[in-house]
């Protein structure tokens, strides 16, 4: 189980490699189902692993200059702090049994994995729905609306421990006029800041960091985010994309059998 775990961990760089992002997708199910760790550690885990992978695609995009660094900032920031508060103030304060439904206890697992398992399915359905690319008016510009938004995905993220990368691009691509491929550079590197910054900020102090394990997970995942960018070039996306979105909503119906059926 564990050799097959490591395995996921070098799809989960392929798919960040491809798709600009969706390794959480793979990471807290593979960290939950397959390593056994409760949802605390395998969410903080998920931040480090996909925000030590996406750092190292983030830089490269950078290094090719496609990364709009004032979105980073007006929506990296208020991600980060929507992040740390979640990490470092919520998610230790969370009771184990959060609410009854007559004699079904619903537990904080159960919350934190099915609210993950909805946003799962959130971006199967952004990967199958077809729209033609948004095309940006104008240049990018500042909107007040990408502070909140920012705060609200950071929290987000913070909660359930997703990258949040098919949030972020739509958000850029809408609120801040980037194109497709610039929105998806530019998530890359905020994904990257968003989530070390709330493992170390929000989980470092609170939890046992098992290193040695991380260590060796990350290196496999960054080996799989630069196999990633080489299929990217010679696959068409489009069907990498509705494939991985089919297995996404597997997933998620797995991860709801699991938590709320077989239990």
């Amino acid at each position: 189980m564990e050799i097959l775990g490591y395995i996921g961990a070098l799809f989960i760089g392929m798919v960040m490699g491809i798709l600009g992002g969706g390794g959480s997708i793979l990471a807290v199910p593979i960290l939950a189902y397959i390593f056994h760790l409760d949802e605390k550690t395998a969410t903080a885990y998920s931040l480090f692993i996909v925000g030590s992978t996406g750092l190292v695609g983030g830089l490269k995009q950078a290094y090719h200059k496609l990364v709009n660094w004032s979105s980073v900032l007006t929506f990296g920031l208020p991600a980060v702090l929507g992040i740390t508060l979640m990490r470092a103030l919520v998610i230790p304060k969370l009771p184990e049994s959060l609410f009854h439904i007559q004699e079904f206890v619903v537990t904080r697992r159960m919350g934190m994995f099915g609210l993950f398992a909805l946003l799962m399915l959130l971006a199967a359905y952004s990967m199958l729905n077809d729209k033609k690319e948004f095309q940006p008016t104008q240049k990018s510009q500042f909107h007040p609306l990408i502070l909140s938004e920012g705060l609200f995905i950071g929290a987000l993220t913070g909660l359930v421990g997703a990258g949040g990368g098919f949030l972020i691009v739509p958000a850029l691509m809408v609120i801040n006029q980037l194109d497709m491929k610039t929105a998806s550079a530019t998530s890359l590197v905020i994904i990257a800041i968003n989530s070390l910054m709330g493992f170390f900020i929000g989980d470092a102090f609170h939890l046992t960091i098992d290193w040695s394990f991380l260590g060796v997970f990350v290196i496999i995942s960054m080996i799989g985010i630069l196999i990633g960018t080489l299929i990217n070039q010679y696959v068409p996306v489009n069907i990498l994309k509705k494939s991985f979105a089919i297995f996404i909503i597997l997933m998620a119906i797995f991860i709801f059998i699991q938590e709320f059926i077989l239990i």
